[in-house]
């Protein structure tokens, strides 16, 4: 089967290869690069290595990057490509089993259990027998985690565990059973577990370092910032109606930017935001009126407006252009 061919399948056939041991012949680093790119999203050559590697060899894939880089987006396109449920887990401080994996569901359970006792269900059963009734699948509230792993037909869902940096070093270590086995333990109901894993992406922004211990059951890639001319077909490519001079100059400011010592720099998120809000405006080429007016598109802090209006904002704009001639 040629790259070619993998890449024409429809939804479920893609699926069905990425679920066999014949993926390594099905896929190639070139062809996951072209769908990818069919799906609006232009990896890299690093970047498409290490999903190639996470499909084929059924691993954790942990993209670290600064914010804005594509890295939440990178699993909302595998999602689109292979078919499979986006099932997205947003992590924050103080996030537990409960709401990452499985909770009981006690309004049913108490439901359940006055009704048990009106119509005398309840009677001559011991306590552990009542409980047992009550501790039963039918009651359990299935998390993002545990959904992932739930047998399936079709396509497998591709599990997103966004920003896992805010999540507490005991969250990380519940994940480790997951990773390593992709199962989950309900000690009242015993083991959860799929013989076809999901596709599991993990991203990070690096407000502290990850656990040595989850880093070890992950494939690992740091999204940096794209160069300029893969910027430049970035926008061309999700922001069609501008036009290659303007998505240059575009890309040309953002990289100037990036340069000023930001508070926060501006990720392809926000030059693709940008563009679009060029373009939705008219404007055929920067100047320093549309950079003014739109730069809350790109900047979201008063401060980093204030070093770009000190380092000047006609200077910026004359950086574009250079930058945008200098390789067009």
């Amino acid at each position: 089967m040629t790259g070619r061919e993998t890449l024409a399948m429809d939804p479920d056939t893609v699926a069905q290869a990425l679920t066999v041991d014949t993926v390594a012949q099905a896929l190639t680093v070139d062809t996951v690069a072209q769908a990818l790119t069919d799906h609006g999203y232009l990896p890299d050559e690093g970047l498409a290595t290490a999903v190639f590697l996470a499909l084929t060899l059924r691993r954790p894939l942990l993209l670290e990057g600064e914010a804005g880089v594509g890295k939440t987006e990178l699993a909302k396109v595998l999602a689109a490509w292979t078919g499979g449920e986006l099932i997205r887990l947003q992590c924050y401080e103080g996030i537990d089993a409960a709401q990452a994996v499985y909770d009981w569901d006690y309004a049913r359970q108490l439901l359940h259990l006055r009704a048990a006792e009106a119509t005398g269900e309840t009677a001559g059963k011991s306590t552990d027998a009542i409980e047992a009734d009550l501790y039963q699948e039918r009651f359990l509230v299935k998390r993002a985690v545990l959904r992932a792993i739930e047998p399936r037909t079709g396509p497998p869902p591709v599990l997103l565990i966004d920003e896992v940096d805010r999540a507490d070093d005991e969250f990380e270590a519940y994940l480790l059973e997951v990773l390593s086995d992709f199962q989950v333990t309900v000690p009242e109901l015993g083991v959860f577990r799929t013989e076809e894993p999901p596709i599991v992406i993990l991203t990070s922004n690096r407000t502290r370092d990850v656990h040595d211990a989850l880093k070890r059951r992950c494939l690992y890639h740091w999204v940096e910032h794209p160069g300029f001319e893969r910027e430049v077909a970035i926008v061309r490519l999700r922001v069609p109606e501008v036009s290659e001079a303007l998505a240059r100059q575009v890309a040309a400011a953002v990289e100037a930017m990036r340069d000023l010592s930001l508070y926060k720099p501006p990720g392809v998120a926000e030059t693709i935001d940008w563009a679009a809000a060029l373009g939705r405006l008219g404007v055929a080429q920067l100047d320093e009126q549309s950079v003014a007016r739109t730069l809350g598109t790109v900047l979201k802090y008063r401060e980093d407006h204030q070093r770009v209006e000190h380092h000047g904002i006609a200077d910026l704009v004359k950086q574009a252009f250079d930058r945008g001639l200098l390789h067009g």
